[in-house]
């Protein structure tokens, strides 16, 4: 019996040995018959790329780039992902009520591709994950509006969503549709005029006597959007508070928005069970007193998430005061132009250097660019609004995609929400930021802030990794 089974044993092997050479020839022979296999090189690290000369517009890039040991005299980026920062909310631009007529004046298909294309992520989708909307008009409106126009309405019987601007709330309808999760700012660029001192549009403040009505103004403006099935995510009180030459526009000193949000709108919206976080200030980097002011108030600061800033005066730097002063709560940039026509090298340098990097690097949540769309004319806007104020999308019967597209792209489809910002050194002529998305994936944002290419290193986890960028241009390196 023993013998026999050897003997099987030995037929079994014997038929897989043959069974396995043959398989082995066959593969061999197919192959032998065309060019030699060679196993492709696989990038650990992927680059996407935009040049100052618009050679490469937010492209990715072929080339294999490889962390390895070896090492070399260039500059080095070091990523240190066990330092961490403040989290991200997202990136993004102001959807004015001008910016939804354009987008709604599109065919149908032509107007669902493009919001595919904003506010999805894939290979060819930039993902806007943050919007700035107004409350009422802005000047990038068609008109100048409130919500309730008709004068002595304390009650607020005569409130209308739809006045104005009607093309927010579908195209916003459709955004949600495809980024559920999607956060939405809403500002107020100024309150029914019947509320303000001057009876007028442009400039004038809130009366004292308005203060409760006009929050509960912003309630109903919450929760009819809510009932629409839009989330408002944060508000600000009042747009650029301390410019009142706007239309519309008005003047908050730093005193009175201290007092409206801490006897009227944060009781208000705790009452109401308003979810919606209230952001102070909304201005210009020049004055970091301004929210201070409020933040030292401990009943006001109760009510406030953080502050938000532009930077048409000041410096970026400022964002980090603040946050030193109060570092449990949070700092936004909410706004900053690309006037046209655009000096597209010049606007890609300035903006992603000083916002893109600088404002994350001073602890900000999220980028957000004035605005999303214009037609050829920088139209529309109110009279005495915004004249030359440049789009993403330049839209009319085609669109076209403007610098400030690609200066969001750059972080916006790579850097998701609840993304941490972690540590990353800064050579010289290379500003850089760093961060770590919730699914452990590493981004690091790039500008060649010289006059000529330079060769640099990336290095994480003691591996580097080199390339090079031209002069003026952006990389965002993903591993």
């Amino acid at each position: 019996m023993k013998k026999f089974i050897d003997r099987s044993l030995k037929n079994i092997l014997f038929f897989l040995i043959v069974t396995i050479s043959f398989n082995n020839c066959t593969k061999a022979s197919t192959a032998d018959t065309t060019k030699p296999v060679i196993p492709s090189v696989q990038s650990t690290i992927d680059f996407w790329l935009t040049t100052a000369n618009k050679s490469s517009l937010l492209q990715k890039q072929t080339t294999a780039l490889t962390f390895n040991s070896a090492g070399n005299s260039n500059p080095t980026i070091i990523v240190d992902s066990t330092q961490t920062y403040q989290t991200i909310d997202g990136f993004g631009f102001a959807l004015t009520g001008g910016s939804a007529y354009l987008i709604n004046s599109l065919a149908e298909p032509a107007k669902d591709a493009l919001l595919k294309e904003l506010f999805t992520t894939d290979s060819t989708f930039i993902g806007i994950n943050y919007l700035r909307i107004s409350v009422g008009a802005s000047d990038l409106s068609a008109n100048v509006f409130s919500y309730d126009d008709i004068i002595g309405d304390t009650t607020l019987s005569k409130f209308n969503i739809t006045a104005g601007d009607k093309e927010v709330i579908p195209i916003l309808q459709k955004i949600i549709a495809l980024n559920p999760s999607i956060k939405i700012l809403a500002t107020p660029w100024s309150p029914p005029t019947w509320m303000k001192s001057n009876n007028s549009s442009i400039g004038g403040s809130l009366l004292p006597a308005y203060y409760n009505t006009y929050a509960k103004y912003l309630v109903k403006y919450i929760q009819t959007m809510q009932a629409n099935g839009i989330f408002i995510t944060a508000i600000t009180p009042q747009n650029e508070p301390l410019y009142g030459g706007n239309n519309p526009s008005m003047v908050m000193q730093a005193t009175e928005e201290r007092d409206f949000i801490k006897y009227s709108l944060g009781p208000a919206f705790q009452s109401a069970g308003i979810k919606t976080k209230i952001i102070a200030y909304d201005h210009n980097a020049d004055r970091p007193d301004y929210p201070i002011t409020i933040l030292n108030d401990s009943l006001a600061a109760t009510f406030v998430d953080g502050s938000a800033f532009h930077l048409y005066a000041g410096d970026i730097s400022a964002l980090t005061t603040v946050h030193n002063s109060f570092p449990s709560k949070n700092v936004y940039f909410t706004e900053q132009w690309v006037g046209g026509p655009s000096n597209f090298s010049g606007d890609l340098d300035w903006h992603v250097k000083t916002l893109i990097i600088g404002a994350t690097r001073n602890w900000s949540k999220n980028v957000i660019e004035w605005n999303l769309a214009s037609d050829p004319n920088y139209q529309p806007h109110t009279i005495g609004g915004c004249t030359t104020c440049l789009g993403a999308l330049t839209i009319s019967q085609n669109v076209s995609r403007n610098v400030s597209y690609y200066i969001i792209g750059h972080a916006s489809k790579f850097v998701m929400p609840g993304a941490w910002r972690i540590a990353s050194n800064i050579p010289t002529l290379l500003p850089n930021v760093a961060f770590q998305n919730p699914n452990g994936k590493k981004i690091l944002i790039v500008l060649n802030d010289s006059n000529s290419a330079q060769s640099f290193n990336i290095q994480f986890n003691s591996k580097t990794a080199s390339t090079t960028l031209d002069a003026g241009a952006v990389g965002t390196f993903i591993w």
